[in-house]
């Protein structure tokens, strides 16, 4: 008789770039023991793909128009408790990794990953086991606690190249009134007289 081919692992994508997303998608379907089965632009539209397909992964980015993709993992855990999250970012730093690993997440890995090591994690964290980039997790080990929130260290971030308060608003999708907020309170949090001093600071211990 002839052997029954394995099912493959079933996977979602989130992520609201278009060409990132379908290229992940095209790679990941290359791979036999691996089909995608939908993809997604935002939070919402994630939520109620994961809700429908019941994937066996989530492949999710952090930053999506309606709000965080670890926010989107910690909803995916009641609504579809099968489905285990990969985090795929070019936003990997040390605090977000550890809110990332207090939530259970299974996966983190940069947006610079290879192929390979990207389908190799989606088999792993659908296994039930972690998949860490090493140079971040050993990034996180040295950094020690940062006192900032996630969102206070992707507007640092923002304004490190000079920006202006407009610039950041419009890359980190936020009103500009809320930025002035969170530039103000990370100042205060790395008590530092300007946010370029802050940046600075931030910088200095791998907070961004």
């Amino acid at each position: 008789m002839t052997a029954t081919a394995p099912t493959p692992l079933t996977v979602v994508l989130v992520d609201d770039e278009h060409l990132i997303r379908s290229a992940l998608a095209t790679m990941l379907d290359l791979e036999d023991d691996l089909h995608v089965v939908g993809q997604a632009a935002t939070v919402a539209d994630g939520l109620a793909l994961v809700a429908s397909e019941r994937p066996d992964v989530d492949v999710v980015d952090l930053q999506l128009p309606d709000g965080d993709g670890l926010d989107l993992c910690a909803a995916t855990a009641s609504r579809s408790p099968a489905t285990r999250c990969l985090v795929l970012t070019s936003h990997a730093r040390p605090g977000y990794l550890k809110r990332a690993l207090e939530q259970g997440v299974l996966g983190f890995l940069p947006k610079t990953t290879s192929a390979d090591v990207l389908a190799a994690a989606v088999r792993s964290v659908a296994a039930g086991r972690r998949a860490i980039d090493p140079e971040l997790a050993a990034e996180t080990i040295a950094s020690g606690d940062s006192p900032l929130t996630p969102r206070e260290a992707d507007v640092l971030e923002y304004a490190a190249d000079g920006a202006g308060i407009a610039q950041i608003a419009r890359r980190a999708h936020l009103a500009e009134g809320t930025v002035r907020n969170y530039l103000s309170s990370a100042q205060a949090k790395l008590q530092a007289a300007n946010r370029h001093e802050a940046v600075a600071v931030a910088r200095r211990h791998g907070w961004i």
